[in-house]
């Protein structure tokens, strides 16, 4: 059954309410795995999130058209955006904050409702490698960003376990993996040849990269793969969003077989980074 990603939306903002609103004044000021940015921090980024998501997607309204022409440029341009944002939001209080956060969450997720599934999106998944996505994987995509933003928060004040559970963590590793055949683009392959991954904990869920002209991902392989990668779920998705070195994600990880076929994951992202 296909993932219902809006629907898990709903569940994931209303997680991320309840979170924030049981903090107390010094949890808010916490430091987290990004550097620089407190508890505080990520949930202004998340408010930016939802807010510059209406005001572009839903309303037309690009305030600044920069002329970019790399990925790299494009990158330096969100950060910069994101910084300038997280510094504005440093004089608000954490009460306005979370008023916002309710409101803008309940706005940008009535938007996405009314999105044709199939329709092209207005901005592709660069991290996939796609220069034109549908509103699906658009969709698919604003879940991975709140899942880990969350997640951030919630690995600074030492309460990660529901984001785990398979119900959040699986469509988040099923999205992010989206980027493995991209990132795979130039390690050569013979017809046949495969890699699997394991990402393990509170259950254990496989992934395939198989290549016949080009590497491509699947659920299930009939040959015997050339490595397979296993993965604990508490550093998988700090892989994906640069927050872990990559000698710490191996020294926490297993490589088998021939580990020149494993060893490129370690280098993947699943965001804009």
């Amino acid at each position: 059954m296909e993932t219902n990603f809006v629907t898990l939306l709903d569940d994931l903002d209303e997680k991320l309410i309840d979170l924030l609103s049981d903090l107390k004044r010094e949890d808010w000021e916490k430091k987290t795995i990004v550097p620089f940015w407190t508890v505080k921090d990520i949930a202004a980024h998340l408010l930016d999130g939802n807010l510059r998501s209406l005001s572009m997607l839903r309303d037309g309204y690009f305030a600044e058209n920069p002329k970019l022409n790399s990925y790299r440029e494009l990158v330096n341009y969100l950060n910069g955006l994101n910084a300038d944002w997280v510094k504005a939001t440093k004089r608000l209080s954490p009460e306005v904050l979370l008023t916002w956060l309710q409101q803008s969450g309940r706005e940008y997720r009535e938007h996405l409702k009314s999105l044709p599934p199939d329709a092209q999106a207005t901005f592709s998944v660069a991290w996939a490698g796609e220069s034109v996505s549908t509103n699906t994987f658009h969709i698919a995509r604003e879940y991975t960003e709140k899942w880990h933003h969350q997640q951030q928060i919630r690995l600074a004040i030492g309460n990660t376990e529901v984001l785990y559970l398979n119900t959040y963590y699986k469509p988040y590793l099923e999205t992010s993996m989206r980027a493995l055949p991209y990132h795979y683009r130039m390690v050569e392959g013979k017809p046949g040849d495969s890699v699997q991954f394991i990402i393990f904990g509170q259950t254990e869920k496989s992934w395939y990269l198989e290549y016949s002209d080009q590497w491509t991902l699947s659920s299930e392989i009939k040959n015997v793969p050339l490595c397979t990668v296993r993965i604990p779920d508490e550093y998988a998705w700090r892989i994906f969003t640069k927050g872990i070195t990559k000698e710490e994600a191996l020294q926490n990880a297993q490589i088998s077989s021939k580990k020149e076929y494993g060893i490129f994951i370690f280098d993947m992202l699943a965001v804009m980074a």
